[in-house]
């Protein structure tokens, strides 16, 4: 009797779901709010790449829960620099990348400013 009623009480949560009711969600819907981004990006892929080279959360840019949001601000300002740095790359008319987020940020929010990167070592001088 002690069995069944362990069996029993171990099964009930798999009954308790409502027909139709899924923890799984299915794959994400297509992009909502597409500005500057073709629909046939690498979303994901290119805001992760985004995230490591400004060294921020989604949040940064989106609206917790919303990502189509115009909400926050900051996402029309990484729209500017996302044509920044596309016009940038097209004026070496190559059509390859030469310029991206991370050139200037460095994983950082905010790029230095008035800090000039100091000169590489001429070949063969001593190390400081």
């Amino acid at each position: 009797m002690r069995i069944l009623l362990i069996t029993c009480a171990l099964l009930l949560p798999l009954f308790a779901q409502q027909p139709g009711e899924s923890k799984k969600k299915g794959p994400p819907g297509p992009p909502k709010n597409l500005k500057i981004l073709k629909p046939d990006t690498n979303i994901r892929k290119v805001m992760t790449e985004f995230r490591l080279s400004l060294g921020v959360q989604c949040t940064g840019c989106h609206v917790q829960g919303d990502f189509a949001s115009d909400e926050n601000k900051h996402k029309d300002v990484a729209r500017k620099m996302i044509t920044m740095t596309e016009e940038i790359n097209a004026k070496f008319g190559d059509g390859k990348v030469h310029v991206t987020c991370f050139t200037c940020h460095r994983g950082e929010e905010h790029p230095a400013k008035d800090v000039p990167m100091p000169p590489p070592p001429a070949p063969g001088a001593p190390k400081p």
